[in-house]
């Protein structure tokens, strides 16, 4: 039996390992925030693609926040809809 406390570190552990292995290029990171600073500047959709261990995702929005320290992005997927994804998943933006 696990308790709530160990899965939750469990999972952790597990999840930190494989992004571990996702190292962006430099060129990459410099990408992916140029696209990033840019909708959050004029208000433009973007488009993230989001690391899946089974298949990436894609999660289309503007930004309207980035928090250098909890490592989020803030996005606003609809009228009324936002979601908070978190940095070391992005692996792409594009416009």
């Amino acid at each position: 039996m696990i308790i709530p406390e160990h899965k939750q570190c469990i999972l952790s552990d597990s999840r930190n390992e494989i992004h571990s292995e996702l190292n962006l290029d430099p060129q990459a990171l410099a990408e992916i925030s140029q696209v990033l600073a840019q909708s959050m500047e004029d208000h433009s959709p973007i488009t993230l693609t989001l690391f899946d261990q089974v298949k990436d995702k894609e999660i289309r929005g503007i930004v309207m926040r980035v928090d250098q320290k909890l490592q989020q992005i803030k996005l606003r997927t609809s009228d009324d809809g936002w979601e908070w994804v978190e940095m070391v998943d992005v692996i792409g933006a594009f416009t």
